[in-house]
């Protein structure tokens, strides 16, 4: 296995050579005690990720062998993510073209095997403005929202200034603009450009204190916003949620479930009378006691309805 300094050491000396490399980036994904988590490595909030190398028969191979060696998980569900090739994202004095090529998994925790050098966080550790379950966070009304007109009054000039509170009002909510869930990295990008997270700050002095929220290595949290906002938007469309759902289960978890993706609450009722309609879930005949009050049925996932129609979500 390889830490992160040996593969950088490998990537700086192939750099003399080579102009361009390529990384390969997990996103991977479980949600466990009404908490949507990530899977991190090593002690600065990195995710998975590793070179793509010759002996790799294709890049999703890859990707699952770094990420087997890294945290002892096998990739279940995986679809491409993105790739990331900015010049000056990495934020380093390499030389070098580095590609990263990110990919989506989804877990379930009792599918991980225990790892050291792993970790699971709640992916609100790393954007807490983006939990709206409990109401509009304190952070947002009383530190997100002054800092960003402050920083949209501070354009060179009036056509700037509007534009800027435009783009704040419209990322965060407010002006009349309604909350969008999947306009997490919009949001992460639009506090970078306001030098407001400590990502944009590196190798300068910050104007003022940072908003909350762990940086991560390189732009490993701009990759993880796009990979919540690519999920946040594909529950709506295709039964991916039930990829993070144990066999059986009862329709309030599968709620829980899906409110802690989208860090938003549903209509209770609306929501059992869509998944009802939509014939994403079958009843297995069997109650559960676990629920602290009244038994309730459990449910499984419909595979069927994965040939009938292209389209299944959660709406």
């Amino acid at each position: 296995m390889q830490d992160n300094a040996t593969r950088t050491g490998k990537r700086e000396r192939a750099g003399k050579d080579h102009d361009v490399s390529v990384d390969l980036i997990a996103v991977v994904v479980a949600v466990a005690d009404q908490e949507p988590r990530v899977l991190t490595i090593g002690e600065a909030n990195g995710l998975p990720s590793g070179p793509f190398e010759l002996g790799h028969r294709s890049l999703q191979f890859g990707l699952r062998t770094w990420v087997e060696q890294q945290t002892g998980h096998r990739l279940g569900y995986i679809e491409q993510l993105y790739t990331f090739a900015d010049r000056d994202r990495i934020g380093d004095e390499r030389q070098e073209r580095v590609i990263s090529i990110s990919y989506l998994a989804l877990a379930r925790m009792d599918q991980v095997a225990g790892s050291p050098k792993r970790a699971w966080r709640s992916w609100y550790d790393f954007f807490p403005w983006e939990d709206r379950r409990a109401g509009i966070p304190l952070l947002v009304t009383e530190i997100l929202q002054p800092r960003l007109l402050a920083w949209a009054s501070g354009a060179v000039d009036a056509t700037f200034c509007g534009e800027r509170r435009r783009r704040a009002a419209i990322a965060f909510g407010f002006d009349d603009h309604d909350w969008n869930e999947e306009f997490c990295l919009q949001r992460y990008e639009l506090l970078y450009e306001a030098g407001l997270v400590e990502e944009a700050m590196r190798g300068r002095e910050a104007n003022g204190a940072l908003i909350p929220g762990p940086a991560m290595i390189a732009d490993h949290r701009r990759i993880l916003a796009t990979g919540i906002a690519r999920l946040r938007s594909k529950i709506k469309y295709r039964p991916v949620v039930f990829e993070l759902m144990p066999p059986v289960f009862t329709l309030l978890q599968l709620q829980r479930t899906v409110e802690a993706l989208a860090g938003v609450t549903v209509h209770k009722q609306n929501f059992r009378r869509l998944i009802e309609q939509q014939d994403l879930v079958e009843e297995t005949g069997q109650m559960s006691s676990d629920t602290g009050g009244r038994p309730a049925k459990l449910f499984r996932f419909r595979h069927a309805v994965l040939d009938e129609r292209p389209s299944a979500g959660t709406k």
